[in-house]
């Protein structure tokens, strides 16, 4: 339900602010090694007021980490499960579904220690295209499986949301109408986190899916439609916030640009390839050369987070 609070001005009208209006701006930290202070240092600067940390909670000591985002008045809104190498909540084997779960739980407490609010599922492996077992006996281990997730968060206080990434990264979930009936299926407070990059692959009309998925939406992250950062394609940035406050979402928007890296003479950003990266765990490696194919240097990471920030921050 949409709140609207009434500010009586000096020149006798009334101004409308609407609680659907109040959205902030996140950012994932996974797309560059270094160390999250770095980060934490940049996105201050640039005004962000929330961070989305990394699905990896071995990496982080959540009492350093709160110290530091006191430091530099950064919350945490979340994290993101990063569906590697063995993760798999579709996984015929009992023992690595198991395993699976106990990974997205992890990363629901380890958001919990930072007093972030939510966690975003991709329930299957990233990069695996060939499925374990039936389509109904997948449905059921995701079922079982997020339900197991889902009892942990409610416990902690974290919501999750399902969210559907390309059929070119998964092979289950990949439109928002099967995040919504996924979620349903697991529990009334169960949500979705929608990205409109993976949207615009695979929507046929997104407008409408933000529209359907209503308020079971808790998270939303934005690339452009060449997952550069939001202003760099074709997206129309106004109507897609238009539409997503329509619906009362007030959450932040979680920046998660993926560069695709030219490395041809037309690359028309010279100087943006690390070549020398440091820091990077092997997940995030793979991560990284599999979306963008490099890392990149700071400078550049740096003007893509800017420029996110000056496309959207007029928006919200």
């Amino acid at each position: 339900m949409e709140v609207t609070f009434y500010f009586y001005s000096t020149n006798s009208a009334y101004l409308f602010l609407t609680k659907s209006q109040q959205m902030k701006l996140a950012i994932h930290n996974w797309m560059r090694a270094e160390t999250i202070e770095t980060t934490l240092a940049r996105i201050s600067k640039i005004g962000y007021e929330y961070i989305e940390i990394q699905g990896e909670p071995d990496m982080y000591d959540t009492t350093e980490i709160r110290a530091l985002l006191k430091k530099y008045k950064i919350k945490c809104f979340g994290s993101v499960t990063l569906m590697l190498e063995q993760r798999n909540l579709l996984a015929r084997d009992e023992a690595q579904r198991a395993m699976s779960v106990q990974y997205v739980k992890d990363v629901i407490t380890m958001v919990k220690e930072l007093e972030g609010e939510m966690v975003s599922v991709v329930p299957g492996t990233v990069g695996k295209i060939v499925p374990d077992g039936r389509p109904d006996q997948e449905w059921q281990w995701a079922i079982d499986g997020i339900k197991e997730c889902y009892s942990h968060a409610e416990d902690a206080g974290v919501k999750i949301g399902i969210e559907p990434i390309n059929r070119f990264e998964t092979y289950f979930i990949n439109r928002g109408a099967q995040a919504l009936a996924l979620a349903k299926e697991v529990g009334a407070n169960c949500g979705v986190c929608l990205d409109i990059f993976h949207m615009n692959l695979e929507e046929e009309n997104y407008y409408e899916t933000i529209e359907n998925c209503g308020d079971r939406i808790v998270n939303f992250h934005v690339a452009d439609n060449n997952r550069m950062a939001p202003g760099m394609g074709h997206l129309n940035w106004p109507k897609i916030i238009k539409t997503l406050k329509s619906t009362g979402y007030n959450g932040p928007l979680s920046v998660e640009f993926a560069s695709p890296i030219d490395r041809t003479p037309a690359n028309p950003h010279p100087g943006s390839i690390d070549t020398d990266p440091q820091g990077l765990s092997p997940e995030q490696k793979k991560f990284l050369e599999d979306h963008g194919s490099a890392a990149v240097t700071e400078e550049f990471y740096t003007f893509l987070t800017q420029k996110s920030s000056d496309t959207l921050r007029p928006l919200i």
